[in-house]
């Protein structure tokens, strides 16, 4: 499918992305999400200049991100933590089973 060219406004400023038709939706919800966390940072008055905007709004949709949790209330930091130990652990004991066929 040919890739799709939204504007998408953010801060009061215009920004045109390419993405593919399937991605529209949550790239049109991401980018509203931002400029609600940029609009609430530079509204607090605390934080002054568009750059210093982004970089405190990135950091904290990226802690959240970090604290995130599944809908069982465990943190996706550890799922991704043990799902490398299992899949280790299954590397490690299928390892003697590749000398059986070369």
């Amino acid at each position: 499918m040919p890739a799709e060219t939204l504007t998408l406004t953010i801060l009061g400023r215009e920004y045109r992305v390419a993405c593919a038709p399937e991605e529209k939706d949550d790239l049109l919800r991401c980018a509203r999400y931002l400029d609600q966390k940029m609009a609430a940072i530079r509204d607090s008055g605390k934080v002054m200049g568009a750059d210093r905007v982004a970089v405190m709004a990135a950091l904290q949709i990226t802690q959240e991100l970090f604290n995130a949790k599944t809908g069982d209330g465990i943190a996706l930091g550890d799922v991704r933590r043990r799902l490398r130990e299992l899949n280790a652990l299954a590397d490690e004991m299928l390892a003697p089973q590749e000398k059986l066929f070369p």
